[in-house]
């Protein structure tokens, strides 16, 4: 079968047909509008990156114990791109699978995918409940708490930072600014301050 390039109401699709989940709903979407922000600033292909970043929790809802693995099955019967199929597969590196991110377009999704969550739940807890008036050091304040956002492995985070070579507070301002982006469709639009 050949490889067709899937288009983005194709992965949404896809998406929809094996997830219900609300959060998980928003989490694919927080990654895919981050992903789409950094194709753009580093010239790369936006719809590609953010295809990838939209699909790549695609199994997690119904097959959490074949994570990854089951996705690679799905997106090889319908027939993607090897690129996009290992992109999705490599960010589950060194926990469920043992596929390296080498790409760029696979190291931006490593290192960004954990780190939307910690977004997330840092802007829930501001008075705003939004990312539009949040700066990197909200962020990096809850970071040494590892009570806060239990969950998020800072781990994968810092190595996804190095593989890119670029410092942590630049990774979170560059996942704020590609989540303000979404903010209405997964709920941290909020109610940020007036600018003054």
């Amino acid at each position: 079968m050949s490889e067709k390039i899937p288009t983005r109401a194709e992965a949404w699709e896809l998406f929809r047909k094996y997830n219900q989940s609300e959060s998980l709903t928003k989490h694919a979407l927080a990654v895919e509008g981050v992903m789409r922000y950094m194709a753009r600033k580093y010239g790369e292909d936006e719809e590609k990156w953010g295809i990838v970043g939209l699909v790549h929790d695609l199994d997690y809802e119904k097959y959490p114990d074949q994570h990854c693995k089951k996705t690679e099955e799905i997106l090889r019967e319908e027939g993607w791109p090897e690129e996009y199929i290992r992109a999705v597969v490599s960010h589950g590196w060194g926990i469920v699978t043992d596929v390296k991110p080498e790409s760029l377009m696979e190291k931006v999704l490593y290192a960004v995918d954990e780190l939307t969550g910690l977004v997330v739940t840092s802007a829930l807890v501001r008075p705003s409940r939004s990312v539009l008036d949040m700066k990197a050091k909200s962020v990096k304040k809850k970071w040494k708490d590892k009570r806060f956002a239990a969950g998020v492995n800072r781990e994968v985070i810092e190595q996804g930072a190095e593989m890119l070579g670029v410092e942590l507070s630049d990774l979170i301002t560059d996942t704020i600014m590609g989540m303000r982006e979404v903010a209405e469709e997964i709920g941290l639009k909020g109610r940020p301050a007036e600018e003054g």
